[in-house]
């Protein structure tokens, strides 16, 4: 997994510009075990959650997929599970539990 987070570190820290004031960047930041995650993606997501809702596709499809690594390393699907984003009719929410299953389905047994 590490190495999707590493690959997207730095096109994260571009997307996760959409949420903060113009000039402002957030940091990427070393977790305990060695790896790096942008901050700002969990704000990020809901965000991109609102524009998929109003019928936006496209880059903000993108962009939810590429947050997935970074998501699942900090343990957001830990918390609620690829099944509970899909649950509900909530169609950005949806996406991004689909696109977490995949993510995860697609990782090798540890």
């Amino acid at each position: 997994m590490s190495n999707a987070i590493l690959e997207n570190t730095e096109q994260l820290g571009s997307i996760n510009r959409k949420v903060v004031a113009e000039g402002e960047n957030l940091p990427a930041v070393k977790l305990k075990d060695g790896s790096t995650v942008q901050t700002g993606t969990v704000a990020t997501m809901l965000h991109n959650i609102e524009l998929y809702n109003a019928g936006q596709r496209g880059a903000v499809e993108q962009e939810l997929a590429l947050a997935i690594p970074t998501l699942v390393k900090v343990g957001l699907f830990d918390l609620f599970g690829p099944d509970e984003w899909i649950a509900g009719n909530n169609p950005g929410r949806r996406f991004v539990g689909q696109q977490a299953k995949q993510y995860l389905t697609a990782q090798p047994a540890k």
